[in-house]
């Protein structure tokens, strides 16, 4: 069973993964390695309140173990518990003081709570520790305001140069030399990698563009205004959330830092929640799936039900305050579902310039998911897929969805933040304005972009690679 899960894992079909092991585990629940790669695949599935249960049982059982202190020091990271984590990785690294992957984790806390320079410092000493270990140069270069040396250039491209290099280090190695040979203004090396690096995960990964066209489709096809007529007004009242969708390097995480420094509004992090309730609802026969015709066949003791679990299911993720932020970008394509088992809750699209999104989501190595971004061709076409979905909805749902392009926030701050507040229908706040002030965990790749003011540094950035970017140009025009 444990095989046939790997299989699955590998492959991408974490669901049949995620019950294969379940399944083990309860069959053979003193079985640690099952445990082990029960809790990567709920870590894989954002599944977080999941494993931490699972990382604290193999706690439980031997709390002097390494080994499990160091998978509950993530879980807790990922459930918010920033200082039990902190905790939890020293006293591994009492034990175990050049371990890189701890080192790593440690440094990838504290820069999701604004320690730069110790995070620095942590992934520096996993490098020393481990030179080939590429999942600390990456989280370097993930820093966005790092610069490398051509030192540390040269020694990634040496190490890049070794042929029994790891798969995932040279992964993460080739995209962070291809941001040292970026901030070196070698644009033609910079490219060369960044290709490389896409090829490698597109290679790796399942991601089938003419699956997510019909995917899309579909939901123009069932989310009609007649739908949302006979049954809008049937999911839980709750007026808490407030979804940020979109493509991610769009923008979301300045909104949403910008709204989480309001008193009233809580930033979380990127729910899988609404995916999740897609996913159940589409039923496990991949040939017929039930979702999204069946939202014409729920009754609205089933609508309700569904929003109220949503609202119970991320109650971990909140510190208080009456409103929060679910950032999850994928959820552009189920806001028919949000707005049916949701109806009060508001939507904000952070939108930004096609080619300057689109490029930017190519440079960038996401931990889990974002498959459609390791292509130009797959990620323009994707851009397109999601401007009609966005059109859709506009007909149906009039005035539902808040758009926010991001040049426009840079141009005129107060404007968007008020006309945003308006929109959410909360007071004023001059936090707002200074959004990189506020203290709280920022888990994106712009966690230290929006730790500083506005800037306009990543306009236009595609247009030093413009003679490499015809795919995605012809995409985006289709």
């Amino acid at each position: 069973m444990r095989l046939l899960a790997e299989i699955a894992s590998r492959l991408g079909i974490l669901d049949d993964a995620e019950f294969l092991l379940e399944s083990a585990v309860t069959f053979s629940p003193d079985t640690v390695q099952l445990r082990l790669d029960y809790i990567q695949v709920l870590r894989k599935r954002q599944k977080f309140a999941q494993a931490l249960e699972q990382a604290e049982a193999l706690h439980t059982r031997d709390p002097e173990s390494p080994v499990f202190a160091s998978h509950l020091a993530i879980e807790a990271m990922q459930t918010g518990d920033y200082a039990r984590a902190f905790a939890l990785f020293d006293a591994v690294l009492d034990k175990l003081p050049q371990d890189p992957a701890t080192l790593t984790s440690k440094g990838h806390a504290l820069k999701t709570t604004g320690a730069q320079d110790e995070a620095v410092a942590s992934y520096r000493a996993a490098i020393a520790a481990k030179p080939e270990h590429g999942d600390a140069w990456y989280a370097l270069a993930n820093l966005k305001t790092w610069r490398f040396s051509e030192d540390e250039r040269a020694r990634m491209e040496e190490l890049l140069a070794q042929p029994d290099l790891a798969f995932m280090d040279r992964v993460h190695l080739t995209f962070a030399a291809a941001k040292a040979a970026e901030d070196g203004g070698l644009h033609a090396q910079a490219f060369a990698h960044y290709a490389r690096g896409n090829e490698l995960k597109l290679r790796q990964s399942r991601y089938d563009a003419d699956r997510m066209h019909t995917e899309i489709a579909a939901q123009i096809e069932a989310c009609t205004s007649e739908l949302f007529a006979r049954q809008g007004g049937k999911g839980h009242a709750a007026p808490d959330p407030i979804f940020i969708v979109g493509l991610p390097r769009a923008g979301s995480t300045l909104l949403e830092q910008i709204l989480a420094s309001h008193p009233m509004i809580d930033g979380t992090l990127e729910l899988p929640d609404i995916l999740a309730t897609a996913h159940r609802l589409r039923g496990r026969k991949a040939s017929a799936p039930r979702y999204p015709q069946i939202l014409h066949e729920l009754s609205a003791e089933q609508l309700e039900g569904l929003g109220r679990s949503y609202i119970e299911n991320t109650r971990i993720h909140r510190q208080g305050a009456p409103l929060f932020i679910d950032k999850m970008p994928n959820n552009f394509r189920h806001i028919g579902l949000i707005h049916l088992i949701l109806p009060n809750a508001k939507i904000i699209d952070a939108r930004r310039d096609a080619m300057d999104c689109c490029f930017s989501g190519f440079k960038q190595l996401f931990a889990e998911g974002q498959e459609f971004t390791y292509g130009l061709a797959e990620i323009g076409r994707y851009y397109r897929d999601y401007v009609a979905l966005m059109e859709h909805w506009d007909r149906v749902l009039p005035s539902r969805v808040l758009r926010v392009q991001h040049e426009d926030v840079l141009d005129d701050l107060e404007g968007q933040v008020r006309r945003m507040l308006d929109y959410i229908g909360v007071p004023f706040d001059p936090a707002c304005l200074d959004f990189h002030k506020t203290d709280r965990a920022v888990r994106t790749a712009s966690s230290e972009q929006v730790r500083r003011p506005i800037s306009r540094a990543g306009v236009g950035a595609w247009k030093p690679y413009e003679e490499w970017l015809g795919p995605l140009r012809e995409a985006l025009e289709g």
